[in-house]
C-alpha cells in the first residue's frame, strides 16, 4: 500500500484557497470594508494599519492571470525573511515588526533628497492588483495577487538625475525586533538594486498589499519590491531607503557569495545554481514539480532589457 508523506509546508487540498473562492471573498471583503480582517490567516490587524481601507485594489490583468492561485495561508506562513530567522516558519516572529510610523528616505542622484511617510506615499500612488508568479532560487514557487503600484510611478515621483543608472533599495535595520540581524555572518542591512531600465519596466512593481489586504509583516510590510522575472531574493522587503546612483551596487547575497547569487538573478531553467538544478520548481501546496520558464514566463515583457548585456552573468 502506497502511503504518501506530506512535507510540513504542504496543505491538504481541502484547505487550499481556490481562485474562485478568493475572488468571491475579495468582493465580499471590499463590500464589507473589512480590509485586513481575515479569519485564520496571519496578517495585519485593521486597527494598526490605516491603509486597510485602500484594499482590495482594482485588478490589472495586463501581465496575465496565471493559475492556480496559491493558498493564502501557505503564502503567508512559508516565508523567507532572514532578518527574523533563516527558517521558513517565521511569521509569528515577524508580528513584532512595527509598520507605523514608517518613513522612506529618498537620496542620491535626485533633484532633491526627501523623506516621506508610507501613508502619504500611498496617497500619491495609483494602487492596483496584479497576479504574478513568484520563483524562489531554492526552487519553490507560488502565484499570488499583489497590490501596489508600478515602480515606474515611484521613480518618477523621486525625480532622479539623468545620470542615475541604478536604484538601490534597503530593508529596515532594527535588531531589537528583527533577531536575525544579530547574526554577524550576514552583511546587514539587506540591500538590493535594479538597473534604471529594469526599475522603469512596466512589469516592475512595488507591493504594499497581498490577497486584497495590506501587506502582511512576514511578506515584507509595508512595502517591498516585486520583480517577477527574477529570483525571489532580489525582491527586497520592508523598504526604508531608495537611493539613485551611477555605480552598480553590490547586493546582500552577492556580498556573501557572488558565484551563486549574482546582481541580475533572472530566472532561467537552463542555468543551474552551482548546487542544484533550476529546471523545475515545486509550487507551494503541490506534491508535483513543474517545468520552470525562462524569465519565469515574463520574457515578452523583459527579454529586451538584456540584449546589450549578454556578456554578463544574467541568470546566476
Amino acid at each position: 500500500m502506497l502511503i504518501k508523506r506530506t512535507h510540513g509546508w504542504e496543505l491538504p487540498e481541502r484547505q487550499a484557497t481556490s481562485e474562485s473562492t478568493y475572488l468571491a471573498r475579495r468582493t465580499l471583503v471590499k463590500a464589507m470594508g473589512l480590509g485586513a480582517l481575515a479569519a485564520g490567516v496571519p496578517g495585519l490587524a485593521l486597527a494598526e494599519d490605516p491603509s486597510a481601507k485602500l484594499y482590495p485594489a482594482k485588478k490589472n490583468d495586463t501581465y496575465g492571470m496565471p493559475t492556480p492561485m496559491t493558498a493564502e495561508k501557505l503564502a503567508t506562513t512559508y516565508n523567507n525573511f532572514y532578518e527574523f530567522d533563516d527558517g521558513k516558519n517565521l511569521w509569528r516572529l515577524a508580528q513584532k515588526l512595527p509598520v507605523r510610523p514608517w518613513t522612506v528616505k529618498v537620496s542620491g542622484m535626485v533633484e532633491k533628497p526627501f523623506e516621506i511617510d508610507i501613508d502619504s506615499l500611498l496617497a500619491k500612488m495609483p494602487l492596483e492588483e496584479r497576479v504574478y508568479r513568484h520563483r524562489c532560487v531554492e526552487t519553490w514557487s507560488m502565484i499570488v495577487p499583489w497590490s501596489g503600484f508600478a515602480m515606474k510611478s515611484l521613480v518618477e515621483f523621486c525625480k532622479p538625475a539623468s545620470g542615475a543608472k541604478y536604484v538601490v533599495m534597503t530593508t529596515l535595520s532594527n535588531p531589537s525586533v528583527m533577531p536575525g540581524q544579530k547574526d554577524v555572518i550576514y552583511p546587514w542591512p539587506y540591500v538590493e538594486g535594479l538597473a534604471m531600465d529594469e526599475a522603469m519596466n512596466d512589469l516592475t512593481f512595488i507591493a504594499t498589499g497581498l490577497y486584497g489586504k495590506p501587506m502582511p509583516k512576514q511578506n515584507g510590510a509595508p512595502l517591498r519590491l516585486v520583480a517577477p522575472w527574477k529570483y525571489g531574493f532580489k525582491n527586497v522587503k520592508s523598504i526604508v531607503s531608495i537611493a539613485f546612483t551611477d555605480k552598480r551596487p553590490v547586493s546582500f547575497w552577492e556580498k556573501l557569495n557572488d558565484n551563486e547569487y549574482g546582481f541580475w538573478a533572472n530566472v532561467n531553467p537552463q542555468v543551474p545554481h552551482p548546487r542544484w538544478s533550476q529546471a523545475t520548481e515545486k509550487p507551494l501546496g503541490s506534491s508535483d514539480r513543474i517545468p520552470t520558464q525562462i524569465y519565469n514566463g515574463y520574457g515578452e515583457f523583459v527579454a529586451g532589457l538584456y540584449e546589450g548585456r549578454k556578456a554578463e552573468k544574467l541568470f546566476m
